[in-house]
């Protein structure tokens, strides 16, 4: 197994429990592991959306924040922030730590995401070149424009993008 594979088991306080575990399984059991989230922003404050590729192993298809991963063992998180942000998105800028929070949902093939997760932000007014294998379609968009789809069309976004659009848009484009 790969390190990449794997996520760090935490506890409610995001403290390491010393445990290791398999990515897909953790998310088939429920286990309580550490994630990230970026959330890029333009000059004009309208946020830059992933569409997640239709062969993630699960919620493919969705509409989500710019990108999102979990840290390898030993890895920062912000460092593995911006490591993900490279790999999915192409793109390299500084972020800057937003807020965490912690949800625990179902998602698609039966998986469970109950997560930790940082969330940070920055600041890109470039053209993204996303990997295909991650990402399926991408665009900028207000938070305005965003929450008034999320309101209409709830099921074209991922769990977690909807709960910070709608707990945590003012700490969103920070």
């Amino acid at each position: 197994m790969h390190v990449e594979d794997l996520v760090v088991l935490v506890d409610d306080n995001d403290v390491p429990t010393g445990r290791l575990e398999e990515k897909l399984e953790a998310h088939r059991r429920g286990d309580l592991h550490r994630a990230f989230s970026v959330l890029l922003s333009d000059g004009t404050g309208r946020l830059l959306l992933q569409r997640r590729a239709l062969a993630k192993y699960h919620s493919g298809g969705l509409w989500t924040n710019t990108c999102c991963g979990h840290p390898q063992p030993g890895e920062g998180v912000s460092a593995a922030a911006e490591r993900r942000l490279m790999e999915e998105m192409g793109i390299a800028c500084h972020l800057t730590p937003l807020f965490r929070t912690h949800y625990c949902a179902a998602v698609s093939n039966g998986l469970i995401e109950n997560e930790v997760v940082h969330v940070f932000g920055g600041q890109f007014d470039g053209v993204p070149t996303p990997d295909p294998n991650e990402v399926e379609d991408w665009r900028w968009q207000s938070l305005e424009a965003i929450s008034e789809d999320i309101a209409r069309q709830p099921g074209l976004y991922s769990i977690w993008f909807i709960k910070y659009v709608t707990e945590c848009p003012g700490a969103l484009l920070k």
